[in-house]
Parts: C-alpha cells; structure tokens; sequence
C-alpha cells in the first residue's frame, strides 16, 4: 500500500478510486470515433424504441442534415440514423447500433463521399469495396430487405473530387444491378448545371451542404424508390 492510500480514510479512498475509474472511462469514450453521436442514437432509442419495419436512411451529414426528412416523405415511416463525417468503414464499425437493432422494412445508404475526402490515397475502388463488404453485412442479416444505395453527390467545394465520385457510382450501380431487392439513386447528374459543374443556389455557405432545394431534388429522386411497409 502506497503512503498516500495510508493517510487516507476509507471513505476518501473509494471516492479517489471512484473519480480515477470515471476520469479514465470518459477519455475513452470521448476518444472513440463518433463515441458522442452513437451514445446519443443509444439514448434516444433507450427513452422510446422506433418501432420495426421503418424505412431506415444511414449514413454520413447529407442524411444528418435532412432532420425533416419525414415531413418530405410523410407517408414513409423513416428512421434517420446518419451521422456527420461518417465514412463506409464507420457505418460498418457501428451497424449494431445504426441498421440491425431496427430491423428495417428498407434501407436507405448515403455514404462514402467522406471516403474520399478524407485522404488522398482513397479512391473509387477504395468506396466500392468498402460499399461491398457493408452491403454483405446487411444481406447475411436480412436477405430479403430491399436496399438502395443514393449516389455521391457532386459539390462546388469537393469539384476536384467528381472524377472519382463518378467512377465510384458506376461501380456501385453496376454491382447492385446485379443483386436482387437492390436500387441506385442517382442524384449525382440531377445535381449538375447544364455545364457539368455543381449547381450553385442548392447548397449552404460552406458549399458541401445541401439546402432546401437540394433536398427537394433528392425527394423526387428517393421518392419513387421507397417501399410501403407491409402492414
């Protein structure tokens, strides 16, 4: 025994021990990759448990940022599970916590733009094998729940990128065409200017973000795509 745990009583002692546990179990979890936005999905979902067979969207800040995505489907129940910065290794880390435990009618995925912004070294093939090994994961859990993949979106901020974007959505349209219960949504060219280049007035400041009218082309893009749950 330490001279300093001798000179304290031990009711002092178990305080120490209690606030060093605690200190050290906060850093973790603060230190964990979006340790902050699934303990919150954790206690949503722990004062009141969406109920089964929604439409589940999942994936990165385009579907964080639609927090009125019901109101654009109002007949769809949906379940909004995207998280911001997210890339397809991170949905694949947390699909405990963001696609399984809903048991889904339908999957809706928005992701791997971050993919590639992320670093320099990630390209199209990097997002669509990234994009395979997570579409294995929801089949060997539901093999029968349609999916449907919306395509990386084009942005005036991310201009440089659209090469691999595209390479990257004719891959995944290409794989999915093959697969039962599988749609591609492609928002990428609805997005565009008549010259090829990002549309202007659809995005916020930061020029990455959607605003309302670039979300109003998404809905008419989804909306033909989304299924009805049985009732």
């Amino acid at each position: 025994m330490t001279t300093l745990m001798k000179k304290m009583s031990i009711k002092n002692l178990l305080t120490f021990l209690f606030f060093s546990v605690f200190s050290i179990t906060s850093l973790a979890q603060t230190d964990i990759p979006f340790g902050v936005e699934i303990r919150a999905f954790r206690a949503k979902d722990s004062a009141q448990m969406p109920s089964k067979g929604q439409i589940l969207f999942v994936g990165s800040s385009s579907f964080t940022n639609w927090t009125d995505v019901q109101d654009y489907f109002p007949e769809y129940p949906i379940i909004n599970r995207g998280f911001g910065g997210s890339s397809l290794p991170d949905v694949i880390r947390y699909a405990d916590d963001v696609i399984f435990k809903y048991d889904p009618s339908q999957i809706v995925i928005y992701c791997g733009e971050n993919d590639l912004a992320g670093s320099n070294t990630e390209t199209a093939d990097t997002v669509f094998n990234r994009f395979k090994v997570l579409f294995g994961m929801i089949r060997a859990k539901y093999p029968k729940v349609p999916v449907v993949f919306v395509s990386l979106k084009p942005s005036p901020s991310r201009a440089h990128l659209m090469p691999e974007m595209l390479k990257a959505n004719v891959a995944i349209r290409n794989f999915l065409k093959k697969k039962k219960k599988t749609d591609f949504v492609d928002v990428y060219h609805a997005m565009l200017t008549s010259e090829g280049k990002p549309m202007p007035d659809i995005f916020l400041k930061d020029e990455l973000h959607m605003n309302a009218k670039g979300y109003a082309i998404w809905q008419e893009k989804i909306k033909p795509y989304l299924k009805k749950p049985a009732k």
